[in-house]
């Protein structure tokens, strides 16, 4: 995506970026959300970081690997989700879709739910990443048509695609959840600055 790739972005996170951004319009995941926990998260590829509770965190989004029992039906393994490339961001939107549709709370708990359900680590995420998305969402909308799905009249985050055809072995996450409309989320959090991509560049 060379409308992406730009001086300004150091060559070590260009494909951060893109990814993510790639991922969140896949997902209909606010982008400045999956930048923000991209940029957190800071993995890398290959990369494994063991967690007190004998779980591990995965590759450049530190995918846990709690969740591997929910993609092995699809055929995805941790050496999958370690992998340099585009595809980790794409489990890592397909989680955050989950959390966004069916946990509990704001919408700022259930995208820190990614990191932890547990309160206390939570709540610290969750502070965090606020303050990540607010500077994403600024970066996004100097460099791309963006809509602030907070305000009335704005695009919902709703799909237009056609419905995903019936799950088989080869179906992957993103055909079997991409197509299931956002339960409503309350979007009216202090400090959120949502964003979704519109596919034209800025005049």
């Amino acid at each position: 995506m060379p409308w992406i790739t730009t001086p300004e972005i150091p060559p070590q996170i260009q494909e951060r970026i893109v990814c993510s951004i790639s991922a969140a319009v896949k997902y209909e995941v606010p982008a400045n959300i999956v930048l923000a926990v991209a940029e957190k998260e800071g993995g890398k590829p290959g990369q494994w970081v063991k967690n007190s509770n004998g779980t591990f965190d995965v590759g450049p989004m530190q995918f846990n690997t709690s969740y591997l029992g929910d993609l092995a039906k699809y055929g995805i393994t941790a050496n999958d989700v370690a992998a340099s490339g585009c595809y980790s961001f794409d489990l890592a939107a397909w989680r955050l879709r989950k959390h966004i549709r069916n946990d509990k709370g704001d919408l700022w708990t259930r995208a820190a739910n990614y990191h932890s359900r547990t309160y206390r680590y939570n709540v610290v995420y969750r502070a965090d990443l606020m303050a990540r998305a607010v500077k994403w969402a600024d970066w996004l909308e100097a460099r791309f048509v963006t809509f602030d799905i907070a305000k009335p009249g704005a695009p919902a985050l709703t799909p237009t695609a056609q419905p995903a055809p019936e799950k088989t072995e080869a179906t992957m996450p993103v055909a079997a959840q991409v197509h299931q409309p956002l339960k409503t989320v309350s979007w009216n959090t202090s400090g959120y600055v949502p964003r979704k991509i519109s596919y034209r560049e800025n005049p």
